[in-house]
């Protein structure tokens, strides 16, 4: 692939990456927030889709097409913007991966009350605090990671 394609389809699954991620929170933090469980466990159930669907390809595309720019641009992987790059990158997806397993856990307790018409229980709103409090440092992580990609200042 010459680097044009390659550049486009890096940029366009960041996209994707980081638009699916800040819309699923969105969607999902408000819809908790309303605390009705039959709206919370809809839109989870959608939010771990979407997930599946976007985020994990996205997860795979953007180092896949991330090397084979530097490959092509001959940028040696020890540039410092390349490893700070990589290792937020790191820190988004260490951050992800409990995410993905708090929203699987999350779903079913919205299940759940939603079926017996019960309230949200205490552990669903245990789950959403570390789900907010993983989902800041990867926000953040990403957002430098942009950055460092488009300015490379290092």
């Amino acid at each position: 692939m010459d680097y044009v394609t390659v550049k486009w389809l890096h940029i366009l699954s960041s996209t994707f990456l980081f638009g699916t991620g800040i819309g699923s929170a969105f969607y999902m933090f408000f819809a908790t927030l309303n605390k009705d469980p039959r709206v919370v466990y809809v839109v989870i159930k959608y939010v771990v889709i979407a997930d599946w669907i976007f985020t994990a390809t996205t997860v795979v595309a953007q180092p896949m097409t991330g090397f084979y720019l530097l490959h092509l641009m001959r940028v040696p992987l020890t540039s410092r913007w390349v490893m700070w790059s990589l290792a937020l990158y790191v820190v988004a997806g260490l951050c992800w991966l409990p995410v993905v397993w708090l929203q699987l856990r999350m779903r079913e307790l919205a299940r759940s009350a939603s079926t017996s018409g019960s309230p949200l229980p205490a552990l669903y709103w245990s789950y959403f605090r570390l789900w907010i409090a993983l989902g800041i440092p990867a926000f953040i992580a990403l957002i430098v990671v942009f950055y460092l990609m488009v300015a490379k200042p290092l």
